[in-house]
């Protein structure tokens, strides 16, 4: 009698759990890392643990000099990264400080990619207003930017309507239709999967196909990200993040979103062309090792619907 091998057992859920981790790490693809003036340290830190030409956007800060974004381009350049600057419109005194500016950044970091802004000045500092009269203007086409980011808010704007944020984002692609630049749109960060979801499915609704790049906070102190929140007017989602279960007690733990991801995941076949975009408020060599972490696959899910990365992010 012929002898009877056994089978090992496979638990039920083990497929699922697979197809499930492979569709976090599909989503991860191509993921972007948003800095504030990165120091030489950092960059540093950057170079070791990202893979040649990873985008690094670097935020536009009202308060410092312009230079010092050109010299954190620099670095980022040097480091075989691809730094993609913030343009806060509202900064600059005219057009012709804008176009040097942008000869700078093009000239001495080779950037080609930007993202523009009207600015966190509630007055601004000469004759521009909003992003959208850069883009029309064609002074970035002739500094070579062949791609143009936009913002988006998927948790509404602490200043403007949705109807003056859906005026403007159309408005935006158009003309950047009309003048042949590539177009994407870079989201506010959000605690709340289903916000970012409704909003980009009404993009899809509406024939707007164009790239999003998905913002959430990387692993961050709760008590700093709740600051940050209140500060850029991400009102919404916040207050469901300080409804989350166990909260009160652990305000100065840290906060990572292993859940957000997750479930942008399961969403992500009627989403279109999205990618993660993190910001780093809990340090930027920190975010980027979990991030890293993450694209590689580095993570086990748990059974709160979010993941745990392993090892744990340095």
């Amino acid at each position: 009698m012929a002898m009877m091998l056994a089978s090992a057992k496979v638990p039920a859920d083990a497929a699922p759990a697979a197809d499930e981790k492979h569709g976090i790490v599909d989503l991860m693809r191509g993921w972007s890392l948003e800095a504030t003036l990165p120091s030489a340290a950092d960059v540093a830190a950057l170079k070791d643990i990202l893979p040649s030409g990873a985008q690094v956007y670097l935020s536009a800060v009202p308060t410092r000099d312009p230079a010092e974004q050109v010299e954190a381009a620099v670095r980022i350049a040097a480091a075989r990264l691809e730094a993609v600057p913030h343009i806060a419109v509202r900064n600059f005194a005219n057009r012709a400080a804008l176009d040097s500016f942008l000869a700078r950044l093009a000239g001495e970091a080779g950037v080609r990619r930007v993202l523009v802004i009207s600015g966190d000045r509630d007055q601004p500092a000469g004759t521009l207003r909003s992003a959208i009269e850069a883009i029309d203007s064609g002074v970035l086409q002739r500094h070579g930017i062949c791609g143009i980011g936009i913002a988006g808010y998927p948790d509404g704007h602490p200043r403007l309507s949705q109807q003056d944020l859906d005026r403007a984002l159309t408005d935006k692609i158009a003309i950047a239709a009309q003048i042949g630049v590539a177009i994407h749109i870079v989201t506010q960060f959000c605690f709340d999967a289903k916000p970012i979801v409704a909003w980009i499915e009404r993009l899809r609704d509406f024939g707007i196909e164009n790239p999003v790049r998905i913002g959430l906070a990387g692993p961050t102190n709760i008590a700093s990200l709740l600051r940050y929140a209140h500060r850029c007017g991400v009102t919404a989602s916040a207050q469901g993040l300080a409804r989350q279960a166990g909260l009160a007690r652990h305000v100065f733990g840290m906060s990572a979103p292993d859940a957000l991801l997750r479930a942008l995941a399961k969403a992500n076949g009627r989403l279109g062309d999205v990618t993660p975009h993190f910001f780093s408020f809990g340090g930027i060599p920190a975010t980027a090792r979990w991030a890293n972490a993450v694209a590689a696959g580095r993570f086990t899910l748990d059974a709160a619907d979010g993941f745990q990365v392993t090892p744990p992010a340095k």
